[in-house]
């Protein structure tokens, strides 16, 4: 390992995988309930519906690309940022293991599609290899980051939502003593492994902003209690948490949350 850090970040990651009971969900490691899930998922999307907080996320990484550029994206989705690449750059490559989610891409966009997990797959190098919140199976994160290195002429691009947490949820953490499911696994450890790897990153963190809304109370709180790992609590504690950040505007209920995504991006090395 490099340096002073003799920390095995790989191996955090990995712990981060496993649930809070310490056992790894079936969906991490069952391709069928992986490709179910992405299946029904894309059921429900409209025709080329991304986030909101997408677009500023895009913004951030079209600073590294080059209108000129080739590129490869890792882990698609809904298209989120397949849609805004294809338009910007001279061409774009989407890998993704789930045949649902390349399918839906297909009626959108003329990106080329292949089938198959990045880590495994035989891949031509692109001018820009970029993956935004897609690394979640991925249990060889080293092993990925080199490859990411390695396929990447120009730039290499991986996006990450961050926290912080729903602010309510350390109010029922502190004040009223409930186990909350707080994330497991962060950006900074695949910074840190890339150091590890002798990779010297830029990492920017940007503000962003969700709204959600909700069209009665119930709807809030059943919402906004799904962190918490207790069996057992009381609502009204979930109510009490969530006065300070909630507002009503006489038809929904609405809840602002601050959060970050950390853009990290390197040349290869």
């Amino acid at each position: 390992m490099q340096g002073p850090l003799k920390i095995d970040f790989e191996k955090i990651w990995q712990e981060g995988m496993h649930d809070w009971q310490g056992n790894m969900p079936e969906r991490m490691v069952d391709d069928a309930l992986e490709e179910d899930f992405w299946r029904q998922s894309m059921q429900r999307k409209k025709p080329k519906q991304t986030d909101a907080h997408a677009i500023p996320i895009f913004d951030a990484m079209k600073t590294h690309i080059s209108p000129q550029d080739s590129v490869l994206e890792i882990g698609p989705g809904w298209g989120n940022y397949t849609f805004p690449l294809e338009e910007y750059a001279a061409s774009l490559s989407c890998v993704d293991s789930s045949e649902s989610v390349l399918s839906y891409l297909a009626q959108y966009t003329n990106a080329a599609l292949i089938h198959g997990k990045f880590e495994t797959l035989p891949l031509e190098p692109h001018d820009v290899v970029v993956g935004v919140n897609c690394f979640y199976r991925m249990y060889h994160m080293n092993a990925t980051l080199r490859k990411m290195n390695a396929l990447a002429r120009k730039k290499a691009i991986i996006g990450m939502t961050t926290g912080p947490i729903q602010p309510h949820y350390e109010v029922l953490d502190k004040q009223f003593g409930y186990a909350i499911k707080y994330p497991r696994r962060d950006y900074i450890e695949i910074l840190n492994m890339l150091y590890q790897l002798g990779i010297f990153a830029d990492c920017q963190m940007l503000p962003l902003e969700r709204i959600y809304t909700y069209p009665t109370k119930e709807a809030l709180l059943t919402a906004q209690s799904k962190k918490i790992r207790d069996n057992a609590y009381q609502l009204e504690h979930v109510e009490q948490a969530l006065a300070d950040f909630v507002t009503y505007d006489g038809e929904q209920y609405i809840y602002k949350h601050r959060f970050y995504a950390a853009i990290i991006s390197w040349t290869p090395q």
